[in-house]
């Protein structure tokens, strides 16, 4: 059960239902996870200010984007994340089989995309701390210092739902991905 109940349009905070809305319209219903962040306006409005900079200014690919929030919710072990990821990285072309790879920390499939998830892994782990070696692995494979820095905003990104799910112990309102532990 939720340490906090998840709002709705109705009875999210005034400061809250700008952003509820805007996130029910990309989703098509407000998210548990959202409805639990609504409860802090400045979490919740941060959080779309975020995503909406990413979406907007970043050269990321939808799948690059998504193959790292699953690296970083399988990390954290994140049973929301890797669920909604999935559905997510699903819709930008990725297989079910590529994503349950992902959320190991790996993409053999793309030998690009595994540098940039190896990153990914290793900036969640050493918390930004990474090596000049993967650093250097990760350029040589073809990406470039603007999007690491991007890629690593999405690994803070990743650990700020990550962090609310277990934080809060949101429910799963998304069909629960392949293999993910029950909580």
């Amino acid at each position: 059960m939720p340490r906090v109940p998840a709002h709705d349009l109705d009875t999210a905070p005034a400061d809250s239902r700008p952003a509820l809305r805007e996130l029910q319209a990309h989703f098509g219903k407000v998210l548990n996870i959202f409805g639990e962040m609504a409860h802090s306006p400045p979490l919740l409005n941060a959080f779309v200010a975020f995503e909406n900079a990413l979406a907007e200014h970043g050269t990321l690919t939808e799948s690059d984007k998504q193959a790292v929030r699953l690296a970083v919710s399988g990390y954290h072990d994140c049973r929301y994340c890797q669920s909604a990821y999935t559905l997510a990285a699903k819709a930008a072309g990725l297989t079910e089989e590529q994503t349950v790879e992902l959320r190991g920390g790996t993409a053999s499939f793309d030998t690009s995309l595994d540098a940039l998830v190896r990153f990914a892994r290793t900036a969640a782990d050493q918390r930004g701390h990474v090596d000049d070696a993967t650093w250097k692995e990760t350029l040589e494979a073809g990406w470039r210092d603007d999007q690491l820095l991007e890629a690593f905003a999405n690994v803070v990104r990743t650990f700020l739902t990550n962090g609310v799910n277990h934080l809060v112990g949101t429910e799963l309102d998304v069909p629960a991905a392949p293999g993910v532990s029950e909580p």
